[in-house]
């Protein structure tokens, strides 16, 4: 467990590492560098890099937390890997049903797999299940996560790097949305409409909507977003203003 400066969550809770790319939005993996540097620094839990390891010791610390937490799960790892078994999967899902007073956050590319396991875990109320959607290639997975019962529902398009034109079909079974420009090195464009349609769509539903970043000071239209100097409340890589102003909307927390 560890605090995370991801906007959108708490903490970040690894039960497993490492993982392997399966689409666009994985060509520039933040997790796969972190995970070898955390290896050559001698961290035990990354001995392996950013091989799937799966990490049972892990299971214990959220019963530890005493205040209620968001709590990204396996930021640097996808749950619902191939590689990962059902049975494990089982007992991280026993772990956050027996902990009610935290937010948890799944978030995976492999929603086949979800539905193939899905009746097979309790997704009690305060698990949120989103999947990764960076174009409208991968849109599939839209259709996957609504066909799950996770109470919860939301989507990461992250890194948005092509125009999602299909969501309007989806939006009213989705909960929440987060979009975000790519960053680091190589890091991809993303475009205003791209970003303008999704928040659209949002508004009409009313779906929260979450803008975590440009990615690059270079993708932002607004060379004066005052949010992308570091010492502003609300900074973000390359800013994170649309039109003049900050999108940081969650959807309703379980008591």
């Amino acid at each position: 467990m560890s605090n995370s400066n991801i906007e959108w969550t708490e903490l970040t809770w690894n039960p497993t590492t490492g993982c392997t790319k399966i689409s666009d939005g994985c060509v520039f993996c933040y997790a796969e560098p972190l995970s070898h540097r955390l290896k050559a620094m001698g961290l035990h839990k990354y001995r392996n890099g950013f091989k799937l390891t799966l990490h049972p010791q892990e299971l214990n610390k959220p019963y530890t937390w005493k205040k209620p937490k968001v709590v990204f799960v396996n930021s640097m790892s996808d749950l619902f890997h191939h590689q990962v078994p059902v049975e494990f999967i089982k007992e991280v899902f026993k772990v956050m049903n027996e902990t009610p007073q935290h937010n948890y956050q799944l978030l995976t590319k492999r929603s086949e797999r979800v539905l193939e396991v899905s009746d097979q875990l309790n997704w009690s109320d305060n698990i949120w299940l989103g999947v990764s959607v960076e174009n409208e290639r991968v849109t599939k997975r839209i259709q996957d996560l609504v066909n799950t019962t996770a109470k919860t529902k939301f989507l990461s398009c992250e890194p948005l790097i092509g125009p999602i034109n299909s969501l309007e079909k989806y939006i009213h079974k989705l909960d929440w949305i987060i979009v975000g420009g790519e960053s680091g090195s190589g890091a991809r464009p993303i475009e205003k409409n791209w970003i303008d349609t999704i928040k659209s769509c949002c508004s009409a539903h009313n779906v929260p909507f979450f803008f975590k970043q440009w990615g690059k000071k270079r993708f932002n239209y607004n060379i004066e977003d005052p949010t992308m100097n570091t010492s502003h409340p609300d900074y973000a890589k390359g800013g994170c203003q649309l039109d003049g102003k900050v999108y940081r909307e969650m959807p309703v927390m379980q008591a």
